[in-house]
């Protein structure tokens, strides 16, 4: 009996090992699974416009997994929707280039649209001709006339216009946005009215973005009775659905007219019109409300978004922010900013950068800089403008001491000189400002380590010479740097030594 209970034992303790291996394979593959990387995922979180994505896609394909036409697609499309020309350019070449599908007219017209907003109509020409006959149907046609549209190239526009009626293609309300478009661009907006009635004359309907451009028209040139009788045409037409983005092209030439109770209507019906997970809409509402001084409405639509988007875009953020700064809740706006550094999403210091200058324009510098110090403490990148700003406005104050802290912080984040990408006008202001404040020991050293990263002009030292004599400092040294540095005196500079002998 011992034995036989012994045995029972051993097959049990078998079992139970297999049930564990088993599902601990299971537990693998499914994590497995989980973490399985699609193309997408690899590059979307390319972000920076100066990073290629062309080694990624090589990348991919060299390492033997699969390419689908679609998924590219996807990818162009998706790129294109949040404006990051450059980067569906590259893909849409590297499809065409590695042959991974046909290219359809379709795709064509894609790709030079944006050949056209990239490198400009000329070089989406160069494509367009390129094309085979069976190629330039009305999709390559329309794409290329859209980019004469964007640059305002009104005699080619309206000779492409022509020449698509001639050769027979079915015009959409595409190709009349787009003339429309035009003239609103030219400032030609009494013929958009013409444009809208011609295409009801050629029995092409209007659409949403028709009515829209003629909306604008009217509110362009603030007749706002113009505009409504257009809204209500608009409202009335069967073919039309109401979208939240005629509601707020509305609501905005009510404010520009200062009619607010008209622009919160027409916001409400915007509101009411919004499509789920459509975050450019509650961005337009938050913007709005924004301007209207609704700051209740600000923080209740940014809650809905929320809510209704799966996730929050670095533009949504920058959206809300920019709102609660126009509106002064800045302690709202670093709640937001708290809650993007944890949102996992690319940092973008332009998020940060829209609380500092905030900050600055109510003479905040202290905040604006602990701002700063908190960033850098937390290892994220700033820039040296924005540290240039501070010190500049410490300066307006009066505390040099402050100001050249700022500076001191700067240099001691060791950032490399390519990254030091400045507008020269915030130095050069410096350089007079602290010129003229500081001692001349504070100045030299700051000079000398400023040198290190940011190559100085004529201006700079011009600047800094201005500073130094309404300090009433000496300024034969900062001639002396200046020649060194292969800069001859010129006007200018006997302008400004003439000042020092008065």
């Amino acid at each position: 009996m011992l034995a036989i209970a012994n045995r029972l034992r051993n097959l049990q303790n078998i079992k139970t090992r297999s049930f564990t291996t088993a599902t601990i394979a299971r537990n693998e593959t499914n994590n497995s699974s989980k973490k399985k990387v699609s193309l997408y995922s690899k590059i979307s979180p390319l972000g920076n416009p100066n990073l290629a994505m062309t080694p990624e896609l090589d990348d991919w394909v060299d390492t033997g997994k699969k390419v689908r036409a679609s998924e590219v697609k996807q990818i162009i499309h998706d790129l294109r929707k949040r404006r990051r020309f450059h980067h569906a350019l590259e893909v849409s070449e590297w499809m065409n280039k590695k042959g991974i599908c046909a290219f359809t007219p379709t795709d064509h017209a894609v790709q030079l649209d944006l050949i056209g907003k990239v490198h400009g109509f000329l070089e989406a020409e160069k494509y367009f001709n390129g094309l085979t006959e069976q190629d330039k149907t009305g999709k390559t046609y329309g794409a290329l006339l859209h980019c004469y549209v964007r640059q305002r190239e009104t005699e080619k526009a309206l000779s492409h216009f022509q020449i698509m009626k001639q050769k027979g293609f079915v015009l959409s309300p595409v190709t009349y946005n787009d003339i429309m478009s035009l003239y609103i661009r030219t400032n030609e907006v009494d013929k958009v009215h013409d444009v809208l009635n011609e295409m009801k004359k050629n029995g092409v309907s209007p659409d949403n973005l028709s009515y829209r451009a003629c909306i604008s028209s009217y509110g362009g040139k603030m007749d706002i009775e113009g505009m409504e009788i257009i809204l209500k045409e608009m409202e009335n037409d069967s073919n039309i659905v109401m979208d939240w983005n005629t509601y707020t092209v509305v609501a905005n030439w009510y404010i520009a007219g200062n009619l607010l109770d008209k622009a919160n209507n027409a916001l409400k019906k915007a509101e009411k019109q919004l499509v789920e997970k459509d975050g450019l809409g509650y961005n337009h509402l938050i913007s709005l409300h924004a301007r209207l001084g609704n700051k209740d409405d600000v923080v209740r639509v940014w809650g809905l978004q929320k809510s209704a988007c799966k996730r929050q875009l670095n533009r949504d953020y920058i959206t809300v922010v920019k709102s609660l700064v126009i509106l002064d809740e800045f302690e709202e706006a670093e709640k937001i900013l708290t809650e993007w550094i944890s949102s996992g999403n690319v940092y973008d210091f332009r998020v940060p950068n829209i609380i500092i200058n905030g900050y600055l324009k109510k003479g905040l510098c202290d905040k604006a800089k602990d701002l700063l110090d908190r960033l850098s403490k937390d290892q994220k990148v700033t820039t040296p403008d924005s540290w240039g700003l501070v010190a500049l406005e410490f300066l307006k104050k009066g505390d040099v001491g402050a100001s050249i802290s700022c500076m001191e912080t700067l240099f001691s984040l060791q950032l490399e000189k390519k990254d030091w990408k400045t507008d020269s006008k915030v130095f050069e202001k410096l350089l007079d400002g602290v010129g003229e404040k500081a001692g001349v020991k504070d100045v030299e050293s700051l000079v000398q380590k400023l040198k290190n990263y940011v190559k100085f002009d004529r201006g700079m030292y011009h600047s800094l010479m201005k500073g130094y004599i309404n300090g009433g400092k000496e300024i034969s040294k900062v001639l002396e740097d200046m020649k060194a540095d292969g800069i001859e005196e010129d006007e200018e500079t006997k302008r400004i030594l003439v000042l020092q002998q008065n």
